[in-house]
């Protein structure tokens, strides 16, 4: 299983949902950074289980145990190492499922591909997000030192939609909140219609919008290096994510377009539908994307299926713990992936501002 990322930085994640730990190594980090390890734990308490009425009700710390590469929270050069042991797994609940693919998830494909379908699903669970969030956090923290920062909200759940970032002025003070969206009103409609389909033993999906700011004009490279392929092969990594939009496709060439100024010397655009990016390197303004997130796959009603082992159609029903939405909760995943994807590319990028 191909499980790392990165060029100037190197992310590799291990373990399994049900397994004893999840974790991450994260190689060609400078000496001499700080980690503010508890601003770290309350960004992976917003990811973290079982805190709320629309996570699955699975309790984790989420504690990350690091075991080289920094020493009195200041990063040496070597490889950061750091683990997450999983303390409330309940192996059980999928015995029903280990030769019957649930609908939705990576059963019969890992099972295709590696004979086997995996407690949990194993590698292919949103557990593994939890190390994603580790080596995300810490790079954000070293971008917000920079003057980057990084912001994402809920912009939509089933028929419930919330306003949409100011593309040249997004507001990122909402994404510590517990449920990230810029409308109060637009967040009480959401969580009522997860509670109704959780009610139905149903799920539903929606849609992330993040938002980047700070970033100098000129990170990226054209056709395979864009900023949009870089944030998007970590962005997919993301179980349960089926599509990326960065910037705004739906008006006429005139109206798309963004029109040049000059401001304090500097040239900015006076819109912003292009989400920050032109020809895969950006532009100084704001980077806007929207993430979709297919609803959770594990859900209480009856649904068919095949017995692998017998070759009989049979009907199956999923126990175990579940998100009746995974939205909510991949909000900041979303985040440490974009820290990921920005701080890599800027480890390789002279800190060059061309617009002046």
């Amino acid at each position: 299983m191909r499980s790392t990322c990165g060029e100037n930085l190197k992310l590799s994640i291990f373990g399994e949902s049900h397994g004893p730990v999840v974790g991450m190594t994260l190689e060609g980090i400078p000496a001499g950074l700080a980690i503010d390890l508890e601003k770290l734990q309350v960004f992976l308490q917003r990811r973290a289980p079982g805190q709320n009425a629309w996570s699955t009700p699975r309790k984790e710390a989420d504690l990350p145990e690091f075991s080289e590469g920094m020493q009195d929270g200041i990063t040496n050069g070597g490889p950061i190492t750091a683990v997450i042991h999983n303390q409330n797994t309940r192996s059980g609940d999928y015995g029903n499922v280990l030769c019957c693919p649930r609908p939705g998830h990576a059963d019969f494909t890992s099972y295709v591909k590696y004979g086997e379908i995996f407690p949990g699903g194993g590698h292919f669970s949103g557990r593994m997000t939890a190390p994603m969030c580790i080596a995300g956090g810490m790079c954000k923290q070293w971008l917000e030192n920079m003057g980057i920062q990084i912001g994402a909200h809920v912009l939509q759940i089933g028929t419930a939609e919330d306003e949409a970032f100011d593309a040249v002025d997004p507001r990122l003070d909402m994404v510590n909140s517990d449920f990230p969206t810029l409308s109060k009103n637009a967040g009480e409609d959401m969580q009522a219609q997860i509670a109704a389909a959780k009610k139905e033993l149903d799920s539903l999906g929606g849609w992330i919008e993040c938002a980047i700011t700070g970033l100098p004009a000129g990170i990226g490279d054209p056709m395979f290096g864009g900023v949009e392929n870089r944030i998007a092969q970590i962005v997919y990594g993301i179980p349960a994510v089926k599509g990326l939009v960065f910037g705004d496709t739906q008006n006429t060439g005139s109206e798309n377009n963004d029109s040049f100024t000059v401001e304090n010397s500097i040239v900015k655009t006076l819109t912003n539908h292009c989400g920050g990016i032109l020809g895969g390197i950006t532009n100084g303004m704001p980077v806007i994307f929207k993430v979709a997130i297919k609803p959770t796959p594990s859900i209480g009603k009856p649904q068919q299926t095949v017995n692998l082992q017998t070759g009989e159609v049979t009907t199956i029903q999923v126990k175990g713990r579940h998100d009746p939405c995974i939205v909510p909760r991949a909000v900041p995943v979303v985040e440490a992936a974009a820290a990921i994807a920005l701080y890599d590319m800027i480890l390789g990028t002279p800190q060059t501002d061309r617009r002046k």
